[in-house]
């Protein structure tokens, strides 16, 4: 039988499951020499990366398979992005996932790459059991306070989701509807679920802010998403205030 050559070796790993492609390198690595012996080297640590990012996956999936445990079918992460802006709403999303699933590189959105949220943004609204999100623009952020406010887009992110979750799990917030809730510190990097929120939350108020760009030019909001970033403090001490700024967070500049 006549020798693959390298390249067609590495082109049909590429094509086949980690695990597998480790498997068969292993067991031709002999016969076809030492460039292929350090393709199953590469494939190895392919492999001992996977099962750390699964053994980190089933530990923040802890919260959610005991609430499961306890009886509940419904259970719902939840999280919010742009509490702390000078301009544009705050967002919240809900997440029921199906229970055990792998969502690889699932964190904090605070901590991935844009790509990687918005890679992540389609795999969760595909694979998610159920999702809602709930936005609370800047003019009731300054009516009711930014906490109520949040409070408020939570709540709607519930009210958008098909099927309701029985059990809550959220980052720092309590809410107040007739749900039980697990209410914890940090939850978006303890909870797949809560993770899997911010990520929603975040995607969704970013291409919010993106497109407030074209409509109030010469702030930065694709940029800098209404945070209080140097440039956009300069903006607002140049031009003013636009609509979505927040009044209740920008009295200083202006």
């Amino acid at each position: 039988m006549k020798k693959m050559t390298f390249k067609s070796i590495k082109e049909k790993a590429e094509t086949m499951d980690v695990y597998e492609a480790f498997k068969w390198l292993t067991s031709i690595s002999d016969a076809h020499g030492v460039q292929v012996k350090k393709l199953a080297d590469r494939y190895h640590k392919k492999v001992l990366q996977l099962e750390e990012e699964n053994e980190r996956i089933i530990a923040m999936s802890a919260l959610e398979l005991e609430a499961y445990s306890q009886g509940y079918q419904f259970v719902g992460g939840m999280d919010e992005a742009g509490r702390g802006p000078l301009a544009g709403p705050v967002v919240a999303a809900c997440v029921i996932l199906p229970p055990g699933i792998m969502l690889h590189k699932i964190n904090d959105s605070k901590k991935l790459t844009p790509a990687l949220r918005d890679k992540l943004f389609d795999e969760i609204t595909d694979k998610a059991v159920a999702y809602g999100i709930g936005t609370v623009d800047s003019v009731t952020i300054d009516r009711i306070n930014i906490l109520e406010a949040t409070k408020k887009a939570m709540e709607l992110a519930i009210k958008n989701m098909r099927i309701k979750p029985d059990f809550l799990i959220i980052d720092a917030v309590e809410l107040p509807v007739d749900i039980p809730q697990k209410i914890l510190a940090k939850a978006d990097e303890k909870s797949i679920s809560v993770a899997a929120a911010s990520i929603l939350a975040k995607v969704t108020r970013d291409r919010i802010m993106e497109e407030v760009e074209e409509k109030y030019t010469g702030y930065g909001f694709a940029k800098h998403k209404g945070y209080g970033t140097k440039e956009h403090v300069l903006a607002i001490k140049e031009k003013g205030l636009c609509p979505i700024h927040r009044r209740s967070f920008t009295s200083k500049f202006v």
